[in-house]
């Protein structure tokens, strides 16, 4: 029996009766949340058939909509999961297909709160990828998107919000009062990383951890640190006498750190958009003679397409890009070669049970044991491995 599975041993320690609203564009995702919340439902001896609770936000062809719940949620602990960054849903708007934005999936998610009508025992919001989380500071006159979008989310009564990889997790200091958890799938990484290639070394004299930015230098020492290797760093040299695309262009990656040549490089990011910081790093370090180049990103959305990743995974310049399934992966990057899905959905549904039960989440929050594990575990494996290699 799944350990997840003691959660559901006493259904009268819940919190409320559990009720999970997918909003369009993170169906797929919640489907595979559920899957591993029934599971250990009925392992636990308990009789049902779902968790999940049907809406819609339909819309009028003007482009004005409504949410709309198909059944009671009174006295339900709620979770809404939405992915606002999910661009292939689309609905009509003036006969023409419109594809949605961040924006119109937030309003969907506030549509939807409200058709709840504040009859749901509490309420709680899985939204991996941050409404307005890279627009997390103000510089002059400009808006706070993710901050106010959080606090009107609280004033709507949400409890908790529950995050991946925030672009600045300092924005939760603008609901002090509401439950705010940014997580890290740092284990689910290593874990695919290590499946996907089973000859990976992580000994010091192998691998290496490079971070892209000063940035990302939190989450790339953290992957440093629990392997046990050396991590070097790039600095984005700007021009700041200009704008382009509402930022100063980088003119270019210094590199800071120790030697990387022979050695595989790992490198980690919470977003790929356009995708040309990630790989011009893999081009340096490639000049540096570094071995092979495997770069994560928790949302990899490659907003400029495929092809500059297609040219430098055919030229030997990156060897796998890993991306979590936190937001909407299109089929066409599903079937690259060089692209690698880290499933996050079982994390969510830790989360989900612990929240419904009322438990301590830090050991969620906290997965060093969880890497430590799988590190010894790894050494066996690559030993095996080797010693299947010499007897060809």
């Amino acid at each position: 029996m799944d350990q997840s599975a003691q959660f559901f041993f006493s259904p009268e320690n819940r919190v409320a009766p559990l009720g999970i609203i997918a909003l369009e564009g993170a169906r797929e995702l919640s489907a595979k949340i559920e899957a591993h919340l029934l599971r250990w439902a009925h392992e636990a001896g308990m009789e049902v058939d779902t968790f999940t609770i049907g809406n819609s936000c339909p819309r009028f062809s003007s482009g004005d909509g409504k949410g709309m719940i198909n059944s009671t949620v009174r006295g339900y602990d709620l979770f809404f999961v939405v992915d606002v960054g999910n661009y292939s849903c689309t609905y009509n708007y003036f006969g023409q297909e419109n594809h949605m934005s961040p924006d119109d999936h937030f309003q969907d998610l506030k549509r939807l709160i409200q058709a709840a009508s504040g009859k749901a025992h509490r309420i709680n919001v899985i939204m991996p990828l941050l409404y307005g989380g890279r627009q997390h500071r103000r510089s002059y006159r400009e808006s706070l998107d993710c901050a106010f979008a959080l606090q009107e989310l609280q004033n709507m009564g949400v409890s908790n919000v529950l995050t991946f990889d925030a672009h600045d997790p300092r924005v939760q200091n603008a609901v002090p009062l509401m439950g705010f958890d940014n997580l890290m799938p740092s284990y689910q990484v290593l874990k695919k990383m290590f499946r996907s290639f089973p000859d990976l070394s992580t000994d010091r004299e192998d691998f290496m951890v490079v971070s892209p930015d000063e940035g990302a230098l939190d989450r790339n020492m953290y992957y440093a640190s629990v392997l046990g290797v050396e991590l070097g760093m790039f600095y984005k040299r700007r021009d700041y006498s200009r704008v382009v695309d509402g930022r100063n262009p980088i003119i270019a990656h210094e590199y800071l750190g120790s030697d990387v040549a022979g050695k595989d490089a790992f490198i980690s990011d919470d977003i790929i958009s356009s995708g040309e910081s990630m790989l011009d790093i893999a081009y340096n370090l490639k000049a540096r003679n570094a071995k092979r180049i495997f770069t994560y990103a928790t949302y990899a959305i490659f907003t400029n397409g495929l092809a500059s990743f297609d040219k430098a995974y055919q030229e030997g310049f990156i060897d796998g890009v890993f991306g979590s399934n936190l937001t909407y992966l299109s089929e066409e990057l599903k079937n690259r070669p060089w692209f690698y899905e880290v499933d996050v959905s079982k994390y969510i549904a830790y989360f989900i049970s612990a929240l419904n039960h009322d438990m301590s989440i830090s050991a969620l929050i906290d997965s060093h044991k969880k890497i430590d594990t799988l590190l010894e575990k790894r050494k066996e494996e690559r030993s095996k491995y080797q010693d299947t290699q010499l007897s060809f």
